[in-house]
C-alpha cells in the first residue's frame, strides 16, 4: 500500500453566531502536492457552500496565519494585528507544513465566521484503498452530520421570516418510482430489480439486459 497522503478530519463547530451540536464533519485524503487553498476548495465543497466568494483563512496552532496575499496584508498592518507575516495560502503545501497529530482551525467567511476544527490523523493513508482513485484534490472519504446551508435557507424562497411552506399532500412522484409518468417501459419493482442485480439476473428484465 503507498500511504502518502495525509488524513485529515474536518469538523463544522458553527457559523452565523450558532454552534453546530454534534458538530458534522468529514474526512479528507490530502495530498503531498496539495496546498492550503487545495484544501480549503475542497472543504467549502464538502459542508455545500455553492457562494465561494468569500475569504479563507486557516490558523496554525502555533499562531501562524495562512490566508491569501490581500488578506494577510491587511492583518499585518492592523492596529494590533495577530501576525506580523503570513503564509500564503495558495503556494503552502498542507504535508510540509503539518505533521500527524496536529491542530488546526480553517475558518470560511471572515463574516459570517464558518469555523472548522481540523486534526491531522496519526497515520497517513493510501489513496487507492480509502477513495479508489488517486484524485488531483483533497477529497472526503468518510463523513457524518447534516451539512447547514451557508446563509441558513431551509428553501429557495427563505427570507428568515416567513413560515416553513406548506408540505404537497402526496410524495414526489419520484419518491413513488412514479416518474416519469408517460414511460413507454413497464414499471419496475425496484426490490426485485436490486435482487436481480445482486444475484447476476439483471438480463432478465426485457429491454434491460443489454446496453442500448
Amino acid at each position: 500500500m503507498a500511504r502518502t497522503r495525509l488524513s485529515v478530519t474536518v469538523e463544522l463547530l458553527g457559523g452565523r453566531g450558532e454552534e453546530a451540536w454534534p458538530p458534522p464533519g468529514r474526512v479528507f485524503a490530502v495530498g503531498p502536492a496539495h496546498t492550503f487553498m487545495d484544501l480549503a476548495d475542497a472543504v467549502n465543497a464538502a459542508f455545500a457552500r455553492w457562494d465561494r466568494s468569500h475569504l479563507s483563512m486557516f490558523t496554525l496552532a502555533d499562531g501562524r496565519v495562512v490566508t491569501d496575499e490581500e488578506t494577510g496584508r491587511e492583518l499585518a498592518a492592523s492596529p494590533g494585528g495577530p501576525l506580523a507575516v503570513y503564509t500564503d495560502i495558495r503556494s503552502a503545501k498542507v504535508v510540509r507544513t503539518l505533521q500527524p497529530g496536529n491542530e488546526f482551525q480553517f475558518t470560511f467567511d471572515l463574516g459570517d465566521d464558518w469555523v472548522h476544527r481540523c486534526v491531522v490523523g496519526p497515520e497517513k493513508v493510501d489513496p487507492m484503498e480509502v477513495l479508489g482513485i488517486r484524485p488531483d484534490e483533497p477529497l472526503p472519504y468518510w463523513g457524518w452530520g447534516g451539512i447547514p446551508d451557508q446563509y441558513g435557507r431551509r428553501w429557495e424562497d427563505d427570507d428568515g421570516q416567513s413560515p416553513l411552506p406548506p408540505r404537497p399532500p402526496q410524495p414526489d412522484p419520484m419518491l413513488m418510482h412514479a416518474w416519469p409518468g408517460q414511460a413507454q417501459v413497464p414499471a419496475l419493482d425496484m426490490t426485485e430489480v436490486r435482487g436481480a442485480i445482486a444475484t447476476g439476473e439483471a438480463a432478465r428484465f426485457p429491454g434491460r439486459g443489454e446496453r442500448a
